[in-house]
C-alpha cells in the first residue's frame, strides 16, 4: 500500500512555493506515495488543479497563531493525520511551518520534515524566531538550492544530517520552446525584456527599469514587460514615469499565462538583491529565452556566465545594461545561450527528478 504523505502550504496557488507543492503532489510515485494537500486558504484555481489530479485537500482555516482558530486547528490536524494514517508532513512555507511542525511532532506519530526556499532574512522577524525553534523539531529540512543549504550550515548552524537538498523541477511539457499566442499588451513588432516575478523589493526591479532606461534607445519598438503583482507595483510604475519610460513599459498582473509570456520574450531578465532557486528563471530557460540573472543565491547553480546566460553584481545597474546592449545587439549569441540554458534545464530540472528525489527523502524518513 502506498504511503499517505500531507504537503502543507499556506494556499495552494501564488509564488513558487504553492506551485512545486502542486506539481510535486501531481507527479509523486502513486505507487508508492498518497499526497494529500493542506492549506490555510482554499480559494483558487490550484485547488482545482489537485482535485482534477485525485488529491485530497484538507482545510485548516487558520489565519492567526494567536487565535482559537490555531488551537482547533493543531486538533484537526491531528485527528486527520490519525484518521487517513498519514506516515509524514511536509510544510513548504514559514506558516506552515510554525503551525504543522509543532502540532505534527507533538500530537502526531508521522515524520516531520519542513522546507527553507530562501534566506531566511526574507521571513519576518517574528516568524523567523519561530521558524529556528521548529528546527529542533523536525526530522528533516528540505532545501531546494546548495546555496540555501550553506546558508543553513553556516549561518543558522542547522547540523549538515538534518538538512535534505531537493532542486525544484519543473513541467517541460508545458515550458518549453514553442510559439504560443502573443499576449495582446505586447505590438507584434515589439523586441521584448521582461520579468516573470512577484513584485517585491527583494527582486531588485528598480535595477531594471535603470538598465532599460540605459539600452531603449538600441532597437525600435522596445518594450520592457514586468509580468507579476505585489507591494511594489505602485513605486515601480511611480519609477518608470520619473524615468521617462512608462509609455514603453508594459505592467500585466500575475497571470496563468505564464508560458505566453516567457516565449514573447528577446531577453529574459531576473535582477533580485536575494534569491534561492528560481522557478521563473528556470522556466525562462526552458522556454528558450536567453536569460540574464544577478550573480546571487541560487542564480548561478542555474546561469553559467556566458555559457547558459549572463550573470551580473546585483543592484550594478551599469552592467545590467552592458549585458543587455550585448544581447540586443548579437542575435546569434541570444540564440547560442538560449539553446544551451534550454538544454541546460531540461536535463536537470524536470519535475520528474525533483519528484524522485523527494521521494528518496520521503522513503528514508518514513522508514527511520
Amino acid at each position: 500500500m502506498p504511503w499517505p504523505v500531507l504537503l502543507m502550504a499556506r494556499a495552494l496557488e501564488g509564488g513558487g512555493s504553492e506551485r512545486q507543492l502542486r506539481e510535486l503532489a501531481k507527479a509523486l510515485d502513486r505507487s508508492r506515495f498518497q499526497p494529500h494537500a493542506g492549506c490555510f486558504r482554499l480559494e483558487g484555481v490550484g485547488r482545482r488543479e489537485l482535485e482534477s489530479a485525485g488529491i485530497p485537500i484538507v482545510h485548516f482555516p487558520v489565519y492567526s497563531f494567536l487565535s482559537p482558530p490555531a488551537i482547533s486547528g493543531a486538533f484537526h490536524l491531528m485527528r486527520y493525520v490519525r484518521y487517513q494514517k498519514i506516515r509524514l508532513i511536509h510544510t513548504f512555507d514559514y506558516p506552515t511551518t510554525v503551525f504543522a511542525v509543532p502540532a505534527g511532532r507533538f500530537l502526531t506519530p508521522a515524520a516531520v520534515l519542513s522546507s527553507q526556499r530562501s534566506h531566511r532574512d526574507l521571513i519576518p522577524r517574528g516568524y523567523r524566531r519561530l521558524v529556528r525553534m521548529t528546527d529542533h523539531l523536525v526530522d528533516g529540512i528540505v532545501v531546494n538550492c546548495d546555496f540555501v543549504r550553506r546558508h543553513l550550515e553556516q549561518d543558522e548552524r542547522v547540523p549538515a544530517t538534518r538538512i535534505q537538498l531537493c532542486y525544484n523541477g519543473i513541467d517541460l511539457e508545458t515550458f518549453g520552446a514553442g510559439e504560443a499566442p502573443r499576449p495582446p499588451e505586447l505590438p507584434l513588432d515589439s523586441f521584448v525584456i521582461g520579468v516573470v516575478c512577484a513584485l517585491r523589493p527583494e527582486k531588485g526591479l528598480s535595477t531594471l527599469l535603470q538598465a532599460f532606461a540605459r539600452v531603449r534607445h538600441l532597437r525600435a519598438a522596445m518594450k520592457l514587460a514586468i509580468v507579476g503583482d505585489g507591494p511594489m507595483l505602485e513605486a515601480l510604475q511611480v519609477e518608470a514615469r520619473t524615468l521617462g519610460i512608462r509609455e514603453d513599459c508594459v505592467f500585466a498582473l500575475s497571470t496563468v499565462q505564464v508560458r505566453e509570456w516567457l516565449r514573447a520574450m528577446d531577453i529574459f531578465v531576473l535582477p533580485s538583491v536575494s534569491e534561492a532557486l528560481s522557478n521563473a528563471l528556470m522556466e525562462a530557460m526552458a522556454c528558450g529565452c536567453p536569460v540574464v540573472a544577478s550573480n546571487v543565491g541560487g542564480n548561478p547553480e542555474l546561469v553559467r556566465n556566458g555559457e547558459s546566460g549572463l550573470l551580473f553584481k546585483p543592484g550594478d545597474v551599469e552592467r545590467l545594461a552592458v549585458a543587455l546592449q550585448v544581447l540586443i545587439e548579437n542575435q546569434s549569441l541570444r540564440q547560442r545561450l538560449a539553446e544551451a540554458g534550454a538544454k541546460f534545464v531540461r536535463e536537470r530540472f524536470s519535475i520528474r527528478a525533483s519528484a524522485e528525489r523527494m521521494g528518496e527523502i520521503y522513503e528514508q524518513l518514513i522508514r527511520s
